[in-house]
């Protein structure tokens, strides 16, 4: 197998014998169509397309088949398949890549449900996509937190506030020591707070706290908007001496974020809003392992992977591998930090810790934080406290103790996780 290749890795369920499937699949998103054509010659075949590297029978998940399957489903199979798609066919185009490996085939009626898992791709893509500018090192720096969990928050409520009132937020938050701010992705470039007015009640805030202490607090501004807009919005940030923009991957698309990482001179905060429309099912989907890579190769220097106990559909095992899987190597790349958020609080530190083995996290508290019963401030220590104690190895019982703001964190978030 060349390394010029990409791999792709599949569950597919079909009635159909799983190897006919399988070629199936293969031709259709490289040199084949519904009926062998006269230029499709052995030598064609065996430049550009798609060939079987795997396949592996698996037990049924149990979900019933998507619309339009052929076949009878009592006699259907899911199998792990691994296809290999030469360079060739598309380059070390990512948009181009994705037709191959997540195009048509979610159509294909032979396939009774399909979900692209995994990609293994070659040293090409990271020739032409030099993926973050930032990474972990490049966030510690700029925020000034150099050990020890980034410790970051949601701006809530997450619309409504003018941006005087968000200006008396973040006044309360950079005073509490919190590392990181960002927007929500609701909060985008509306009339009643647009982005450039929040920008200009914001970054007072933080140079003001700059000149006190010393440090800079990050915030992620949502710059998100059309591909036109990124370049300008991102610009109005930098002038004003951000720090950080944010994007919503799937909004911008990969093509927007490679556009905005190449005119980038602020680490970009990869948000991935929309991500469940994408993968939430078991049918049909990109899993979180294969779209990271992607998202990382275009640029993002900060990705969110969900937090464990969280509000959302994920299980603890699932978002524990989405964070390995940010922090993976990844063709040379510089690390992309992994995004804890969710329903995370001071008292998911220790479990979380003991879980990952790293504090090269940022974990953002929006509830966790705002909605401790002594303040914000309170639920910055609640968290900074927890997260010091998990790393230097103390119990969850001993943090408890020696931390009153945990402790009364515990009486809205209920118990601390061991």
């Amino acid at each position: 197998m060349s390394t010029d290749d990409v791999v792709a890795t599949y569950h597919i369920e079909t009635s159909l014998p799983l190897e006919r499937a399988a070629e199936v699949l293969a031709g259709e998103q490289s040199t084949g169509t519904f009926v062998r054509v006269a230029r499709e010659s052995a030598d064609l075949r065996a430049r550009f397309a798609a060939q079987i590297v795997s396949l592996e029978e698996v037990p049924l998940t149990g979900s019933s088949a998507l619309p339009g399957t052929v076949g009878d489903p009592a006699e259907r199979l899911r199998a792990v398949l691994r296809l290999r798609f030469p360079l060739d066919n598309f380059g070390p185009s990512l948009p181009n890549l994705l037709a191959a490996v997540a195009g048509n085939l979610f159509e294909i009626k032979e396939l009774a449900a399909i979900k692209l898992l995994d990609l293994e791709l070659p040293p090409a893509f990271a020739s032409r996509y030099p993926g973050p500018a930032f990474g972990v090192a490049g966030t510690r720096r700029l925020m000034g937190r150099e050990t020890g969990a980034m410790i970051g928050t949601i701006v809530k409520p997450s619309i409504g506030l003018s941006p005087s009132e968000l200006a008396e937020v973040v006044t309360e938050l950079v005073g509490a020591g919190v590392d990181f701010i960002k927007d929500d992705e609701l909060q985008g470039n509306g009339p009643t707070a647009p982005l450039a007015e929040r920008v200009r009640a914001v970054m007072p805030v933080l140079e003001r706290h700059a000149d006190r202490t010393g440090v800079k607090p990050m915030y992620a501004f949502n710059i998100t908007d059309d591909i036109g807009r990124l370049e300008a919005n991102h610009d109005l940030v930098a002038a004003a001496g951000g720090t950080c923009v944010m994007a919503c991957i799937n909004l911008v698309g990969l093509a927007g974020l490679e556009y905005l990482r190449s005119r980038s001179s602020l680490p970009i905060h990869g948000h991935r809003t929309m991500f469940g429309a994408i993968s939430r099912s078991d049918q049909v989907g990109i899993a979180f392992g294969a779209w990271q890579k992607i998202a990382r190769l275009s640029g993002a220097d900060h990705l969110h992977t969900n937090g464990i106990s969280n509000k959302f559909y994920e299980s603890d095992a699932e978002v524990l591998a989405a964070i390995a899987a940010v922090r993976e190597p990844l063709l040379g790349l510089s690390p992309t930090v992994p995004v804890l958020s969710s329903g995370q609080w001071g008292g998911l530190a220790h479990a979380t810790y003991a879980a990952v083995g790293t504090t090269d996290l940022l974990v953002l508290a929006g509830g966790g934080i705002h909605g401790h019963p002594d303040g914000a401030a309170a639920g910055v220590a609640s968290m900074r406290e927890a997260w010091a104690s998990a790393e230097s190895g103390e119990s969850a019982a001993l943090a408890l103790e020696r931390s009153p703001a945990l402790r009364r964190a515990t009486e809205v978030f209920g118990p601390v996780r061991v």
